[in-house]
């Protein structure tokens, strides 16, 4: 049986290998990665970065920066490298502390060559990280960027990252790519705090769809929440199987990985899947003239996972505690691929 099983897998293998040369197709892959804590240094006015400093916390220094961003830099080279050679076609990352990291992390070998470009923006965040999208000019030719802030009506004074919005073309066609990072479970009113977060994007996709409805748009980001979630199921509306998307509607490219108990991170004993990318009904559908959907993937290698200690089997995080044990991040990065035909 188990000889049978191997087979089974080599031939599907040779399938989804084929499957590109055969019909002729173009494949394209969109991540996301909550690089965990990518922050410099130096200590900055008016955030609470101290923790990452020589002095701090942490005892951050320039070894241990550097040692983070060639980790990182080697994750990013090989994400999506099976089906695209050339690797993702953009990156929307979270938990960066400025524009200065991003430029230490594309410069970093082996990612060095790419010339990878950087959406980024400042937010208000009270710990100076923000959200921003890395992104191949080969394969991603931008148009226009924004950010939305996160206002509380009622909480004026609450601070967290904003939401980005990136636009631009791959293979021709125009993409908008929304990059989140919403508040985490902290608080007895966190998930009302999320379901807001969830209705700024609501907004966001609504606004692009009044102007064109066949808007290809996809929600990326660490929600903070599964998909099961009140803020992704209800307020975004994002559903589990492709044929219960109406017109307009969004599917949940990461729901059928949390059904079966694989996650981007794992807390006390349970897998959680924060790391979501969400796609408008326009992305969906057999016509591969244009643009569609093919398949969803998390980046759950070996090498990713913490292989001893209290978070064994867990992803292979920066710090156990205070202590530096020199891994990736606390969060598996997530994919999708698009194809069209050439």
């Amino acid at each position: 049986m188990k000889k049978y099983i191997i087979i089974l897998f080599i031939i599907l293998f040779i399938f989804c290998n084929n499957i590109f040369s055969q019909s002729k197709l173009n494949a394209y892959a969109i991540a996301f990665y909550n690089v965990e804590n990518l922050f410099d240094t130096k200590k900055d006015e008016g955030v609470r970065d101290d923790d990452f400093t020589p002095k701090g916390a942490y005892a951050w220094t320039q070894e241990k920066y550097k040692k983070k961003l060639n980790n990182l830099a080697f994750v990013i080279n090989n994400l999506g490298k099976q089906i695209t050679p050339m690797g993702p076609a953009v990156i929307g990352v979270c938990e960066v502390e400025n524009r200065g990291v991003l430029e230490d992390l594309v410069a970093t070998k082996p990612i060095d060559n790419v010339g990878y470009k950087i959406v980024h923006y400042d937010s208000p965040d009270l710990r100076g990280i923000d959200v921003a999208l890395l992104y191949n000019p080969k394969l991603f030719q931008l148009i226009s960027s924004k950010t939305f802030p996160y206002i509380l009506p009622d909480n004026p004074d609450f601070k967290t990252r904003d939401q980005l919005l990136v636009s631009g073309t791959i293979a021709g066609e125009t993409v908008h790519i929304i990059v989140n990072h919403w508040p985490s479970k902290y608080g007895s009113k966190s998930q009302e705090l999320r379901e807001h977060a969830a209705s700024i994007s609501k907004h966001i996709i609504d606004s692009i769809q009044n102007v064109d409805s066949k808007a290809k748009i996809i929600l990326m980001g660490d929600l903070n929440d599964d998909p099961t979630d009140k803020s992704v199921r209800l307020v975004l509306n994002a559903k589990k199987k492709q044929e219960e998307v109406k017109a307009g509607g969004l599917f949940n490219t990461m729901w059928a990985f949390y059904d079966r108990g694989i996650g981007s991170l794992g807390y006390k004993g349970q897998w959680n899947l924060f790391d979501q990318i969400i796609i408008t009904e326009s992305l969906l559908g057999k016509d591969r003239s244009t643009l569609k959907f093919w398949k969803a993937e998390i980046f759950n290698k070996d090498y990713l996972i913490q292989q001893e200690g209290k978070n064994k089997g867990y992803p292979h995080r920066t710090f156990s505690g205070n202590t530096f044990i020199n891994g990736y991040s606390d969060h598996f990065p997530t994919l999708i691929y698009l194809v069209k035909e050439e």
